[in-house]
């Protein structure tokens, strides 16, 4: 069963910075893309920022310069430094993977982890 593991949330001041990162588990197939999302309190799932095999990133506007992702394709991990945090900032951010398996690609997601900017 794949499993993606995040860790590097907590409580930070505005103008701080946090680092994310996530594992992806007992995946013995291909992974595709990863990323990461978020969800502030009463507010949908939001993407923060995905990136591709071959290193092709996007990013949302609201973090653009201020987060950057990455990822080690050796050791299934992706990770999210985040810069200059604001207060808006904060909510759970969960980690995504699109696994392929055969022809079908599936998609995981992590528990995910709090990460609150205080003003």
């Amino acid at each position: 069963q794949v499993q993606l593991v995040e860790s590097g949330g907590g409580l930070v001041q505005a103008g701080g910075s946090l680092g994310l990162s996530c594992a992806v588990v007992r995946s013995f197939f291909s992974i595709n893309t990863m990323g990461w999302y978020r969800q502030a309190p009463g507010k949908q799932r939001e993407l923060v920022a995905t990136i591709t095999t071959g290193v092709s990133t996007t990013y949302a506007d609201s973090v653009k310069g201020r987060f950057t992702i990455s990822r080690d394709n050796a050791k299934n991990m992706v990770y999210l430094q985040m810069n200059s945090l604001k207060p808006e900032d904060t909510g759970v951010y969960y980690c995504y993977s699109r696994i392929i398996k055969g022809r079908s690609e599936y998609d995981y997601w992590g528990p995910g982890t709090q990460v609150t900017v205080s003003s």
